[in-house]
C-alpha cells in the first residue's frame, strides 16, 4: 500500500477508533515533515478542481498536502478537505460554504474573512489558526482551536457541542483554550462542554448561546452580552465576568460553578 494511504489510514483510524488522542494528535506525527510541510497541487490546479466541481460532485481534496498554498479568494465551496493537509495554507476570503474539513490540519491556517456557512469542521486541527471576520454561521465545529484568533467571527447558530455519541470512547469536544474571540457573534450557538480556559470573549455576544458544561476558568467575559445565555454547569473558576449585558436573563447562572468571586466583582 502506498505511503501515502497508509499515512490517511492512520489518521482516520486514530480519530474514528480513539477520539480522546484524535484531540491531541500532535504529540503523534512529525509537523516537520514533507507531509506536514509541502504541497503536491498548485494553486492553479486546485482552482481548476473547484471551477470543474458540478451539483453532487464537489472537489475532492481527500488526504492531499496543500500546506503553503496561497488559496486566497478561490471559489472552493462544497470542497471535501478530509483528512487533508492545508498548515499554514492561505484562504484569506475564500468561499468554503458548506466545504467539509473532518479530521484535516490547519496548523496556523489564515482563514481570515472566509466564508465557512454551514462548514463541517471534525476532529480538526486549527491550533494558532487565524479566523478574523470568518463567517462560520451554522457550521459544525468540533477542532482543536487552540490559540487560534476568531476576532469579530460570525457563529451565530453554529454547533461547537461535544459529539454525545463517542462518549463510550471518550468526549470529541472543542478546544477554544487561550483563543481571541473579542466581538465575536456567537448568538444561539451551542458551545456545551467546549473548552474556554483564558480565552477572550470581551464584547463578544452570547446570547441565548447553550453554555452548559463549558470550561470557562480564566476566560475573559468583559462587557460580553449574556441575555439568554445557558450557564448550566459551566466553570467560572477566575473568569473575569465584568459589565456583562444581560446576566440578569442568563439561564441557570445560579448552576454554574465557581460563581460566587464573580458575584464579587
Amino acid at each position: 500500500m502506498p505511503v501515502k494511504s497508509i499515512v490517511i489510514l492512520a489518521f482516520c483510524a486514530l480519530a474514528a477508533a480513539v477520539p480522546a488522542i484524535a484531540q491531541d494528535m500532535m504529540r503523534y506525527v512529525d509537523l516537520n515533515s514533507p507531509d506536514m510541510t509541502t504541497a503536491e497541487m498548485t494553486r492553479a490546479e486546485v482552482a481548476a478542481m473547484a471551477a470543474a466541481a458540478t451539483p453532487g460532485h464537489p472537489a475532492d481534496f481527500t488526504g492531499k498536502k496543500l500546506s503553503g498554498l496561497d488559496l486566497s479568494g478561490l471559489d472552493l465551496s462544497a470542497a471535501v478537505f478530509r483528512a487533508g493537509r492545508l498548515n499554514k495554507t492561505r484562504l484569506v476570503g475564500a468561499n468554503l460554504n458548506g466545504a467539509v474539513f473532518d479530521q484535516a490540519w490547519l496548523l496556523e491556517a489564515d482563514l481570515t474573512r472566509a466564508s465557512l456557512q454551514r462548514a463541517n469542521i471534525f476532529a480538526a486541527q486549527m491550533v494558532r489558526a487565524r479566523l478574523d471576520g470568518a463567517d462560520l454561521s451554522d457550521a459544525r465545529v468540533v477542532a482543536d482551536l487552540t490559540g487560534a484568533s476568531l476576532v469579530g467571527a460570525k457563529l451565530a447558530g453554529a454547533n461547537l457541542a461535544a459529539d454525545m455519541k463517542n462518549q463510550s470512547m471518550g468526549l470529541i469536544h472543542a478546544v477554544l483554550k487561550s483563543a481571541r474571540l473579542d466581538s465575536a457573534d456567537l448568538r444561539n450557538a451551542d458551545l456545551s462542554r467546549a473548552e474556554l480556559q483564558f480565552a477572550s470573549l470581551k464584547k463578544s455576544d452570547l446570547t441565548g448561546a447553550s453554555l452548559r458544561g463549558v470550561d470557562l476558568s480564566g476566560a475573559d467575559l468583559t462587557g460580553a452580552m449574556v441575555s439568554g445565555a445557558d450557564f448550566l454547569g459551566a466553570d467560572l473558576a477566575s473568569a473575569r465576568l465584568v459589565d456583562p449585558i444581560g446576566l440578569g436573563s442568563a439561564r441557570n447562572f445560579d448552576k454554574a460553578t465557581n460563581r460566587e468571586r464573580l458575584l464579587r466583582q
